[in-house]
């Protein structure tokens, strides 16, 4: 999801791709499309698009998927978005 780009190179998202079954459920559950399929296997295409909601993680019974959902910029963001604030992370990166 190009159009949406929080601060590059800050998301807490993993994929062990050794995990991975294939199940499909990142896929479905990720609102900004961070995943796809690719040889049966779920591959991580946009990492910075990543909001940290913890969906993908919460629905992946195998492990393969970790996030720290609810922090860092992306969250600090959202935050602000939703307070009406500036964002503020904690460190030199939001401003």
């Amino acid at each position: 999801m190009k159009e949406m780009r929080y601060i590059d190179g800050v998301v807490s998202l993993r994929l062990d791709s050794e995990r991975c079954t294939g199940c499909r459920l990142c896929t479905q559950v990720c609102p900004h499309a961070v995943f796809e399929m690719r040889d049966g296997k779920a591959v991580i295409v946009d990492r910075d698009a990543c909001i940290e909601c913890g969906a993908c993680a919460m629905n992946c019974a195998w492990a393969a998927i970790t996030v720290e959902a609810g922090v860092g910029c992306a969250a600090a963001i959202i935050n602000g978005w939703i307070k009406g604030t500036e964002p503020n992370c904690g460190d030199d990166c939001c401003g």
